[in-house]
């Protein structure tokens, strides 16, 4: 009857002892964690972030004659800009309205296609 009591006060008391050192241990556990994040952030969101920024200057810069891109997959040229509004000619007097926010893709008309 005394026997049992004494081993279960043993393994209590070493289980208390082991708990002391395991702040590294647990450190050290979550260290690949972190570096997978730190590595994550440099290969994915940061350069997202870069081409966002791009994006949203060069919307912002859209002027009369630029060839454009929407979201839609719309192709045109830029006849005229308001605040929002980009009023793009896709066709000989065709003119469609499109938010300013849908561009997708901004080209000055003097460059030229790399097939011709």
């Amino acid at each position: 009857m005394f026997i049992p009591s004494a081993y279960a006060q043993t393994a209590a008391g070493a289980a208390g002892g082991a708990a002391q050192g395991s702040g590294i241990a647990s450190f050290l556990s979550l260290a690949p964690l972190f570096l997978v994040f730190v590595v994550f952030y440099f290969l994915m969101i940061r350069p997202q972030q870069k081409r966002m920024k791009a994006l949203q200057q060069a919307v912002e810069a859209v002027k009369k004659g630029d060839n454009v891109v929407t979201a839609g997959g719309i192709v045109g040229k830029v006849t005229r800009v308001e605040d929002t509004i980009v009023e793009v000619e896709i066709a000989p007097n065709t003119r469609v309205r499109v938010v300013k926010s849908t561009l997708t893709d901004i080209t000055s008309p003097n460059s030229k296609p790399a097939n011709d």
